[in-house]
């Protein structure tokens, strides 16, 4: 039994292979390896044999018979589409959900077939939440690389339903938001989208935390259905080119089982995790065009430019791998987006910008997303194109025709579209005076947020019930010089108490200047 240093892999592995040749069981002793370090090496680097370990001795049994090749890419699919289908995990590869966690847990890369067996283990209640919950830390400690990530969100997204929209259209286009504060966006962009008779089809969230909830929003419309089954959606995105509607527990159980454990694990903030789990229910969900619009700033969950940058690389490259064509837009979060934070209020700000009466970062960010879409759909050649069919169906009318036509589908009131009164109303409406001349050098985007969420505007844990009347508008925006005594926000509010607190936390939340503050970028970059 010969005796070999610990990292002399290779030699080891062609000492196995000599096996073949000559009819003997080879053997080997390895040196300065404690014996779980000594089995997770030998397991690792030897998979591909059969062995019997002893202590820090290994005797070869044989040798574990290759899995078949891939089927040949045949009748017009593309590499991506074969790998966009769920893996046939190979036997071989069905290890034990403590050897795959372990192997995580110890910096090793894990193979698609080991990260689709757990995650099919998961969903199907044969790993328990704390192995699941140990493995989800270990990624957040040892990271996940590209390929390592695309199967990930694979295996999460074919754990329920994967709509196939093809019978719809041969491109359906969609957005996502990473979350921000005053973020209404898609209020305008599905609308603009669908004017130019492109179908959008969307599966929105609701908001948690100072993170507002697009589905929240549309619910502040009298009527409004958001829990639309899988059939109504595939009808309705074909009767009139639009839907948004709540995801079903069908599509991607596996996100939503795992994120319940990373949201009380302190693994949220893991950059695989959080691009998988986002591409996942994005796949799944069926869209052949998608736009992420990645939130930058104070008010984002990515607060600096490079973590934002680097989650939406991964996304650009995993939807691309998954033949799915993806771009994705940088947009700053440091301020509430618009003038408007709260759902009743966000409602109306959305059909003002689509009667042109938009604030005009708002406008412009919006055309900034939808532009992108085109882009990436290949419908515009350049960003001049894109930008003159956005403006058309903007200002002749059709963006807010189309978005009637959505709201009346999904059982809400065409009427808020001219009446604003339907939508939940304050019962106290009150503006609040600049304290000093100068310039607003700063607006805490998070800091309005959690006001609005303790005014009653949102929810902290996921059963909190929501006041869709209560909000802020702003008067004015970073960079705008204001005199003391004038208007600077409006604050609706239900409670009494609850105002005077919103009142302080508010003006808390600005920073004044005596000279012009250096403008905020609204679009940071766009990675395609």
């Amino acid at each position: 039994m010969e005796r070999v240093r610990p990292d002399d892999w290779q030699r080891i592995a062609e000492f196995f292979d000599n096996f073949d040749a000559s009819g003997q069981h080879p053997g080997f002793y390895v040196s300065y390896q404690t014996p779980d370090q000594f089995e997770r090496l030998v397991r690792e680097h030897l998979s591909s044999y059969l062995f019997e370990i002893s202590g820090k001795a290994v005797r070869r049994r044989g040798r574990i018979p290759q899995p078949k090749p891939a089927p040949e890419v045949s009748h017009g699919a593309s590499p991506a589409e074969i790998v966009s289908q769920p893996a046939e995990t190979d036997p071989t590869e069905k290890r034990r959900p403590l050897d795959i966690l372990t192997k995580k847990r110890d910096g090793f890369a894990l193979t698609r077939g080991e990260i689709d067996s757990f995650i099919q283990a998961f969903v199907q209640g044969e790993v328990p939440d704390y192995q699941a919950a140990a493995w989800a830390m270990a990624v957040y400690l040892r990271g996940m690389n590209e390929a390592e990530t695309t199967a990930l969100t694979l295996a999460m997204a074919h754990s329920g339903q994967v709509l196939d929209l093809s019978n719809v259209a041969p491109r359906v286009l969609d957005k996502h938001s990473t979350g921000g504060v005053g973020d209404k966006t898609t209020l305008v962009v599905g609308p603009l989208i669908a004017a130019l008779d492109l179908p959008f089809g969307k599966m929105s969230g609701r908001g948690l935390g100072f993170s507002g909830g697009t589905l929240d929003k549309l619910e502040a419309i009298p009527g409004f259905r958001s829990d639309l089954s899988t059939d109504e959606f595939i009808a309705q995105l074909k009767r009139i080119g639009i839907v948004v509607s709540g995801q079903t527990h069908a599509l991607a159980p596996a996100d939503g089982k795992l994120y319940a454990l990373r949201d009380v694990t302190g693994t949220v903030s893991s950059l695989p995790l959080i691009a998988s789990s986002i591409m996942s229910k994005k796949i799944a969900a069926g869209a052949h065009i998608i736009v992420l619009d990645v939130k930058v700033g104070r008010g984002a969950f990515m607060k600096n430019e490079a973590d934002a940058t680097a989650l939406a690389e991964l996304m650009v490259k995993i939807g691309a791998g998954v033949g799915r064509k993806v771009g994705a837009v940088l947009s700053d979060m440091n301020q509430p987006l618009g003038r408007a934070v709260g759902n009743a209020l966000e409602v109306v700000e959305a059909i003002e910008t689509l009667k042109g009466r938009g604030p005009a970062d708002f406008v412009e960010h919006c055309l900034a997303v939808a532009e992108q879409l085109l882009l990436v759909s290949g419908v515009a050649k350049d960003e001049t194109e894109a930008r003159a069919k956005l403006q058309g169906a903007l200002s002749g009318g059709r963006a807010l025709e189309k978005f009637g036509d959505w709201i009346e589908a999904q059982g809400g009131t065409r009427r808020v579209v001219d009446d604003y009164s339907v939508v939940p109303q304050a019962k106290i409406v009150q503006e609040i005076a600049a304290p000093r001349d100068g310039y607003i050098a700063g607006i805490d985007a998070q800091e309005v947020g959690l006001t609005v969420v303790d005014l009653g505007g949102g929810r902290f844990r996921k059963g909190d019930v929501i006041d869709h009347a209560v909000g802020v508008v702003f008067q004015y925006k970073v960079g705008d010089r204001v005199t003391v005594g004038e208007p600077l926000f409006t604050i609706y509010a239900d409670d009494r108490m609850r105002f005077e607190v919103a009142k302080a936390r508010l003006l808390a939340a600005y920073t004044f200047a005596d000279s012009e503050p250096v403008a905020l970028p609204l679009i940071h970059k766009i990675i395609k």
